[in-house]
């Protein structure tokens, strides 16, 4: 990857938590391996009150916290950390701002290229946007100037149209880079490798060839100390919306005609405005809700999810969703798409299942094991990340009996590969001007137009059931009811990816 032009990196809410674990954290790896601009520097602002050197010395210790391999390159790294208290987000202060920008820019001799970070709650979004406005801290006359923004990306429809509409008062879409951190991740962007680099799997990839698709994201934590907030929330606005949808954009785009963010980004929204709409009939049959309840794993009592801090004692938040949609297009109709995530479940795994058909007329003897299943391409995207193909073999001896078998490759193969940290190739990548990784207006929009219906009819309809599933199972089992054929259920993956078999690691 090239080094990004030289430029100023501003972190609203340096002093908060996402700055601590994965912001500082990430920059600072990336300036270890010399990746950063020659000429940059960091200026947190925030409200808790510190000085460059204070900041520095809180720094350091986070980084020792979040960082493997500190080394003593953090002395020249601390360096460049600056702060600057802005207290009350008033348009004089943000004068003071660009004073000490327009300064810093100067003392380093570059242009005014400045990276704003959004690592603020939501909620003071507009205000910061439009303080950067009035001081023309968005003008691009004397340098480039790019904003992130961090998820969620509204609640609901609504003001997700309204939050783009207040971010595009004062900065252009292409300067908008709405992060999430999914997309970072290097598993994740194989599924364009795996599928545009491999003339075996393309011509596999439509509904001639596919029975269906899975995708799991699956958590074995609970709500921790988010109650509060994921009461509000729930799996659907949490991580359905966003990771889920956006992975599907991935796994059933067509192929851009050139592997640039516009191009790229063009072929992901077709997929989204090819989701066929949600009826309420459709709600009710293809949509499931659950809550985790109490329960015992590995001799330790657990609370229900209305037992936890913040939660109301009647909450009908879901920690589990599963639904099965279509993408009403030439290369996926008829093909069902099952999307499934929730807390509290056995293990975390993160994985996209490409079931194929099965074969006209199956003439072998099935082996001890039974049924011969779909073939399976598994895409592990964490943990124990790597790709695993399922697929029939005759077992030795005599006869014809068939048995599945593994064939599966493994990131930590690779000799000196380091999967970096979403972040970090995301940051890179925002300095670079590069988007594609990045969600898009009318990609966000058009993916809460076809959740709306979803909140809507849970919020309107209480006739609409919330089921329970006791803590460390695989959610409620009125989730396999999805599936049109009674022999089908979803694929319960374990900790380890290809050794389902033999043992299972939770």
């Amino acid at each position: 990857m090239e080094k990004p032009s030289n430029c100023i990196m501003v972190i609203f809410g340096a002093s908060g938590d996402l700055a601590k674990r994965k912001l500082l954290p990430g920059l600072y790896n990336k300036f270890k391996q010399r990746m950063l601009p020659d000429r940059f520097t960091i200026l947190g602002i925030g409200r808790s009150v510190y000085d460059n050197d204070s900041f520095r010395k809180k720094s350091e210790g986070d980084l020792k916290s979040f960082v493997k391999d500190v080394d003593d390159t953090i002395a020249d790294f601390l360096k460049i950390l600056h702060y600057q208290i802005v207290s009350s987000n008033t348009l004089d202060e943000f004068g003071g701002l660009k004073k000490r920008l327009i300064s810093m820019a100067q003392q380093l001799g570059i242009d005014e290229n400045y990276l704003y970070y959004l690592a603020t709650p939501p909620a003071v979004y507009e205000e910061i946007v439009s303080y950067l406005g009035a001081h023309n801290l968005n003008k691009q006359d004397k340098g480039w100037k790019r904003i992130i923004v961090e998820k969620p990306f509204g609640t609901d429809l609504e003001s997700a149209t309204w939050l783009n509409a207040n971010l595009q008062k004062e900065f252009e879409e292409n300067q908008i880079y709405r992060i999430d951190h999914y997309l970072g991740k290097e598993t994740v962007q194989n599924v364009l490798a795996l599928r545009f680099a491999n003339g075996i799997f393309e011509p596999l990839w439509n509904s001639r060839y596919v029975n269906h698709v899975e995708i799991t994201s699956a958590e074995n934590i609970g709500i921790e100390d988010r109650g509060p907030y994921y009461d509000h929330a729930g799996a659907l606005r949490d991580v359905v919306q966003n990771h889920m949808l956006q992975l599907t954009g991935l796994m059933a785009m067509e192929p851009p005609v050139r592997f640039e963010a516009h191009a790229v980004r063009d072929e992901t929204l077709k997929v989204f405005q090819a989701l066929r709409p949600m009826t309420s009939e459709d709600i009710m049959t293809d949509v499931i809700r659950g809550q985790y309840t109490a329960s015992t794993i590995r001799g330790q009592k657990v609370p229900g999810y209305r037992e936890e801090k913040g939660v109301a004692r009647d909450s009908r938040t879901e920690t589990f969703t599963a639904l099965k949609f279509y993408i009403d297009n030439w290369r996926w109709g008829g093909v069902p798409f099952y999307i499934r995530a929730g807390k509290r479940l056995p293990t975390r795994v993160t994985e996209v299942v490409v079931n194929f058909k099965r074969t006209p007329h199956f003439m072998f003897s099935r082996g001890e094991r039974g049924e011969i299943s779909h073939n399976q391409l598994i895409i592990r995207i964490q943990p124990d990340e790597g790709i695993l193909l399922k697929f029939g073999m005759k077992t030795p001896g005599s006869g014809f009996q068939i048995e599945n078998v593994n064939m599966d490759f493994h990131y930590s193969d690779l000799k000196n590969a380091i999967l970096e940290d979403a972040y970090e190739r995301l940051l890179l990548d925002c300095m670079n001007g590069d988007a594609t990784l990045y969600a898009r207006a009318d990609a966000v929009e058009t993916c809460w137009g076809f959740i709306d219906p979803i909140l809507k009819a849970w919020a309107g309809n209480p006739a609409i059931k919330i089921f329970g599933y006791p803590a460390g199972t695989w959610g409620p089992i009125e989730a396999r009811a999805l599936f049109d054929d009674p022999s089908t259920d979803w694929r319960y993956p374990c900790k380890n990816l290809a050794n389902d078999g033999t043992y299972c690691e939770l």
